[in-house]
């Protein structure tokens, strides 16, 4: 395999750095400053990421992840790895180009496996970094890391499913844009090991969901965005 990096990538690079030189390293402090200001860190996002995000997508840097052309800029991975390389600099770079976690992978499933109706409500505004969403699949009394071990339950009644379960280290789930999460949980205990689980859309606001606590990381609380223990009931 050839790992050299093609004339687009060059070009991207070239682009990122820049921009990260010009517009988000001087702007970290600024973030910082805007989050303090608040009453609480984890009521409002600071100004100046609509700002960046603003002039990134102005630029083209946006959604840099999707490896499609239809919401994407067409990039492999090999392709994308190394602009990550950049964007990571900066705990805010991520998001000023719309590239940050979870919501690249809750993307990436919107765009895989949802419906038109789904991809209307939900992956649009994700595409236009116009609201957060959260992925919850690890839970408290299990080893979560192993998917197959996680207990909360997703059970069909009529035309709606009951969800029942806690989740916690939802990351990005105390942001006050987070809308929905995408919830594992099991729907055939009874299947053979590695079928049991399924996958559900579940909008923050739904009755019955409810966050508990933000969980720090070694001291750090990652606001406005955070870490969530939520209860599904």
């Amino acid at each position: 395999m050839n790992f050299d990096y093609s004339e687009k990538v060059k070009k991207y690079q070239q682009q990122i750095h820049s921009f990260m030189e010009e517009y988000v390293f001087p702007n970290e402090k600024v973030y910082e400053e805007q989050l303090n200001e608040q009453d609480s860190r984890w009521t409002a996002v600071p100004p100046i990421m609509e700002e960046l995000k603003a002039k990134a997508r102005e630029e083209g840097l946006w959604n840099l992840f999707l490896p499609g052309d239809t919401y994407g800029a067409g990039l492999t991975n090999l392709e994308y790895a190394p602009l990550c390389e950049w964007m990571g600099r900066s705990l805010i770079g991520p998001e000023v180009f719309n590239c940050n976690a979870p919501d690249t992978g809750n993307m990436e499933v919107l765009v895989q496996y949802g419906s038109a109706e789904q991809k209307e409500k939900w992956l649009e505004p994700l595409l236009k970094g116009e609201i957060r969403s959260c992925f919850s699949m690890t839970e408290p009394d299990v080893a979560s890391s192993d998917a197959t071990n996680i207990e909360a339950r997703i059970e069909r009644q009529g035309d709606e499913y009951v969800i029942n379960g806690r989740k916690w280290w939802s990351s990005g789930a105390g942001d006050p844009r987070c809308k929905v999460a995408i919830f594992m949980g099991k729907t055939d205990p009874d299947a053979p090991k590695y079928d049991q689980q399924s996958m559900v859309l579940v909008p923050l606001d739904t009755p019955g969901v409810s966050i508990k606590r933000l969980l720090p990381v070694f001291g750090y609380d990652h606001a406005p965005h955070g870490h969530a223990e939520i209860d599904f009931e």
